[in-house]
């Protein structure tokens, strides 16, 4: 009885070695998938304890003074200054460092969270695969996913709010058009937007030599539709990353 219990208990140790051994080969295919090269793309394995924490001060995470119209629960996008504020209310925000769209890549308008996902999987569109072949056509949802953590899409486009494996970009301008943070960010923000939240993208105002100064911003008084529902005609139809 006793070789029995002792041959039960190993066999149970092997079958958990096998599991623990096939979940890190999982994870190892996952990150295959990723691209190979492209700074927007970089496959990292970021500490999200600590993404925020290297970040420099001015796109860490904090309360600010805001003076807006919008209701509390809406996201304003301040592209020039890659900066993105969640409205509380009462003249505060949350305020977060993001990236935003390269030179040729940013846009503005209105949109509405139309669902989130959690270690969303990637397929990137047809015109991203066009400018770049060498990008998989999927990549599952993980630590080597350039969506990161959370993703939060806009409307029926193919924009998102979403995390990033190169938190190093934050407060730079180097997407295809999505909105990211680190995944340290995205995670606390996914937690506080609504499905249906609004969401407004400034636009581009400012040459890219003045976005770099960024100075702080603690209050803002932007107008809140006019300006974005004007240039949203001035948009392209493309349907890219």
């Amino acid at each position: 009885m006793s070789r029995k219990i002792n041959s039960f208990a190993s066999l149970t140790a092997m079958i958990a070695a096998a599991a623990l051994s096939c979940g890190a080969a999982q994870a190892q295919q996952r990150t295959a998938f990723a691209p190979q090269s492209g700074p927007e793309y970089a496959v990292t394995a970021p500490d999200d304890a600590t993404d925020d924490a290297q970040l420099d001060p001015r796109f860490q995470r904090q309360m600010v003074r805001y003076s807006t119209n919008e209701a509390p629960g809406t996201i304003v996008i301040d592209t020039p200054h890659t900066y993105l504020y969640f409205v509380l209310g009462n003249g505060q925000a949350i305020r977060y460092g993001i990236g935003v769209g390269r030179e040729g890549f940013t846009w503005a308008g209105v949109k509405q969270i139309a669902r989130k996902a959690e270690w969303p999987d990637w397929y990137p569109p047809a015109e991203m695969i066009k400018r770049q072949p060498y990008l998989p056509r999927m990549t599952m949802g993980g630590p080597g996913n350039p969506l990161g953590a959370r993703a939060m899409y806009l409307g029926s486009s193919e924009y998102r709010i979403h995390g990033t494996n190169a938190p190093s970009t934050i407060g730079k301008q180097v997407s295809s058009g999505c909105i990211r943070l680190t995944n340290e960010d995205v995670t606390d923000l996914y937690n506080r937007v609504q499905v249906g939240a609004k969401v407004v993208v400034l636009p581009m105002t400012q040459s890219p030599n003045v976005a770099q100064a960024r100075p702080p911003v603690l209050t803002s008084s932007y107008a809140p539709e006019s300006r974005a529902q004007r240039t949203w005609a001035t948009i392209s139809g493309s349907t890219i990353q």
